[in-house]
């Protein structure tokens, strides 16, 4: 997937999302890993109620590195 179609699928109907999936984006999608850009790429498909959850440790992700991006989010935005 191309970056300019991962930065339009990071506009999500929650501002917050949007900062945290930017953030991310702007830090570690350059120099990520195929594996982690594959699990980033699969986390923007969920629903946002989800992928808010997953963000706020309501909930999380059964993929290993699914939840190996959700911590580097998290960390990134001092959560």
């Amino acid at each position: 997937m191309n970056d300019a179609r991962i930065r339009w699928l990071c506009r999500r109907g929650m501002k917050e999302l949007d900062v945290m999936l930017a953030r991310y984006l702007d830090a570690r999608w350059a120099d990520a890993p195929a594996a982690e850009r594959a699990a980033f790429a699969s986390l923007l498909e969920l629903q946002d109620p989800l992928l808010w959850d997953l963000m706020m440790a309501r909930d999380t992700a059964t993929d290993a590195d699914q939840h190996d991006v959700v911590e580097r989010i998290r960390a990134l935005s001092g959560i």
